[in-house]
């Protein structure tokens, strides 16, 4: 069975959350702040990490900073309404996802079983795949090509170091930062033609229409996220 760690000081919803995800055959934990979320996560093995910003003692984006010094486990923040600064801070320290308060539980289900999903898929004990199958791509990492509706294509170097990182964080919001520096391997200069440039290309290849794209989805003025329905 999965588990994963709510860390909330809203005992209430954590409560809803724990009885929600059992549903799912998910078994939840619960603290109620950050200092002793971290202390958790060292004691079990969890799949998923709900992390609220607004918290007693050490903030969200502090226990996601600790977090991230030691693990690579999914993290979904709970954000304020409307507050897209928090989001961005969020994303760029490492969050996965996140979630505005209220939410429907349904939705907030989903994305838990999306990223766990994610998760184990890409962190199999067997050791790396080989390729990357979804819904109508495949990607193979020995001959560095994809093969799409369109045809199989063997990608220049940074259309294929890109694709692979946007796959390999299905479903993960990346900033355009994040993909630049991971890609490039250097420092971030505010210059998004690059990016731009080469996901048009990719979407050529990959879409059966680029205008529609299926697989690379613009998220308005954060970044790019690969579908985590496919």
């Amino acid at each position: 069975m999965n588990r994963i760690l709510i860390i909330d000081d809203d005992k209430e919803l954590c409560t809803l959350i724990k009885q929600s995800v059992l549903q799912e055959n998910i078994d939840a934990d619960f603290c109620c702040s950050g200092k002793s979320g971290l202390l958790q996560l060292k004691e079990k093995e969890y799949q998923l990490v709900i992390l609220d910003v607004m918290m007693p003692g050490f903030d969200g984006f502090e226990t996601l900073e600790r977090i991230r010094m030691e693990n690579n486990l999914p993290v979904l923040m709970f954000t304020s309404k409307n507050d897209s600064a928090s989001k961005v801070r969020g994303l760029r320290a490492g969050a996965d996802d996140y979630l505005t308060k209220p939410f429907h539980m349904d939705e907030l289900i989903a994305r838990i079983v999306s990223l766990i999903r994610r998760y184990t898929r890409f962190n199999c004990k067997d050791g790396q795949p080989q390729t990357f199958d979804f819904d109508g791509l495949t990607i193979d990492f020995n001959s560095r090509s994809i093969v799409t509706v369109n045809g199989e294509f063997e990608l220049p170097p940074k259309e294929f170091d890109l694709l692979l990182f946007l796959a390999g964080n299905q479903g993960k919001i990346l900033t355009k930062q994040q993909i630049y520096e991971a890609v490039w391997k250097e420092e971030y200069v505010y210059d998004d033609s690059n990016i731009m440039a080469i996901i048009s290309r990719l979407r050529k290849k990959m879409e059966k229409n680029s205008g529609s794209p299926k697989y690379i989805q613009t998220v308005k003025g954060i970044g790019y996220r690969f579908n985590k329905e496919v």
